[in-house]
């Protein structure tokens, strides 16, 4: 409960107790129990480079600056087309926006209760008495315009003002961060469906040859050189790599229909999004520090702003308990249709000191200082959580990547193997069994390949990704920035 302001140094007296000898009592125990709260400590420590091997050797500015669009290192027109279409359209984006215009308005309207307050308002009344047999007529015009300005003594304004500004600057690295796991999402889709475009081509390939093996054997089975049983014997293979054709090609085209809602084209044939078979070389990042994810990842710089506001509440909370000081200006005209007009003019000042409700805004300020702590275990959690994800995937790409180089040489030699059984099984030099089984660990190891190359490549995704590519981090120099 507050104490009765003073209005145009008119005291009310409220116990026998002088009432300014009570509000300096409660000022000196406002002051003394705010002050300005520092931030929490926050340990932000991290290794000073990553165990997993460096990305490349030498990095150039320009580099580090091309993880603003990364997709565009894949060198797949297709790619860029699709995530720029999606960071133009995509629902997920479209929402993010909104709730960035949300704050937007938010922080237009943070600090409108520190400026004046009042609202111009006019009346008038006409009366009629009668006094025996005769009438009067009274009519009144009046109009009033009084206002209450907060004069700030103890820095609220300041406050409130890095709070929005900080509260905004979260929304902001929100969005960018939602963007960036679009773009992220797009990429991956991609190559998930490229994938399925390889192994299709790997089924029809598995096809071709066991047709190829079944003309054979069916040729030497009517020559008398083999059984009929092994013509049977390749004809169930055969129907099964016809079944995986089947199979892969329905899959493919969910995950073309996917891939075109995720960017915004839902009425769009699966027929207009070529889908070539074949995923290319995952492109190395360039090599950053662990410390570059204190600017680099949107969700770093979001916690971080989370934390500044949060901090700037408990200064705020604070500052509740000390007076609060009101210039009051106001403004009167009254004018009766009998008599001349008045006009009323005042100025005054009103003194609002927190007495009755300190419990209460001692509560609060204590709420408010132990969300600011979470909020800076919140800040922690994510930078330590970043530096997880970026070294594991970083180690994962670089394991990726030679497992790629040793398949493809497995592949070849796989595939120059059930060349010569093939061969060596139309002369007559080896068995079925033989070829069968060269046939076998050529389209394993094919479809090991295939595996961990579309593996490879989603892994730099996500490798681009945890780094904090996907949005311009130059124009976010300050945590508190805002257009």
């Amino acid at each position: 409960m507050d104490s009765a302001p003073l209005i145009g140094g008119t005291r009310r007296r409220a116990s026998s107790r002088r009432p300014d000898a009570c509000l300096a009592a409660a000022l000196m125990a406002g002051l003394a129990l705010t002050g300005c709260v520092a931030p929490p400590k926050t340990d932000l420590r991290l290794p000073v480079a990553y165990e997993g091997p460096s990305a490349t050797s030498a990095n150039s500015a320009s580099d580090a600056a091309s993880l603003d669009r990364w997709w565009t290192r894949f060198g797949d027109p297709l790619l860029d087309q699709l995530v720029d279409e999606a960071l133009a359209t995509g629902l997920d984006v479209r929402d993010a926006a909104a709730r960035l215009a949300e704050a937007r308005a938010t922080k237009a309207g943070a600090l409108t209760s520190f400026l004046p307050q009042g609202d111009p308002s006019a009346s008038y009344l006409k009366q009629r008495t009668k006094t025996g047999g005769a009438a009067t007529d009274l009519r009144i015009t009046t109009g009033d315009f009084d206002v209450s300005w907060q004069v700030d003594l103890f820095g609220r304004l300041p406050t409130a003002n890095r709070i929005a500004k900080a509260d905004f600057a979260a929304a902001r690295f929100a969005y960018e961060g939602t963007r960036a796991s679009v773009a992220a999402e797009v990429a991956d889709s991609y190559f998930q469906a490229r994938g399925l475009a390889i192994q299709l081509e790997d089924a029809h390939e598995s096809a071709r040859v066991q047709k190829e093996l079944y003309d054979m054997t069916e040729r030497r089975a009517r020559a008398g050189l083999s059984a009929v049983a092994d013509a049977d014997r390749v004809a169930g293979d055969l129907s099964q790599s016809n079944a995986r054709v089947a199979s892969l090609e329905a899959q493919l085209q969910a995950q073309k229909r996917a891939l075109l809602i995720l960017v915004g084209r839902v009425v769009d044939p699966t027929a207009s999004i070529a889908i070539s078979a074949d995923v290319g070389v995952a492109p190395a990042p360039p090599a950053l520090v662990p410390g570059d994810l204190l600017t680099r990842r949107p969700d770093v710089r979001e916690a971080q702003a989370r934390l500044a506001a949060a901090s700037g509440r408990a200064n705020l909370a604070r500052l509740a308990l000390l007076p609060t000081v009101s210039f009051i200006p106001g403004l009167g005209y009254s004018r009766p249709s009998i008599g001349g007009a008045t006009t009323t003019t005042s100025l005054g000042l009103a003194l609002s000191q927190p007495l009755f409700d300190l419990p209460s805004l001692l509560s609060q300020a204590g709420v408010q200082k132990a969300q600011a702590a979470q909020a800076a275990i919140a800040y922690e959690r994510t930078l330590r959580q970043a530096f997880k994800d970026s070294e594991a995937a970083l180690v994962g790409l670089d394991a990726d990547r030679r497992q790629v180089a040793l398949l493809a040489d497995g592949e070849t030699r796989a595939a120059r193997a059930y060349r010569a059984a093939r061969a060596n099984y139309g002369r007559g030099l080896t068995d079925l069994q033989s070829t069968l089984s060269a046939e076998q660990a050529w389209r394993t190891t094919r479809t090991q390949l295939t595996s961990a190359q579309v593996q490879a490549v989603r892994r730099a995704v996500q490798a681009y990704q945890a780094l904090g590519g996907g949005w311009p981090v130059d124009r976010y120099s300050s945590v508190a920035s805002s257009k």
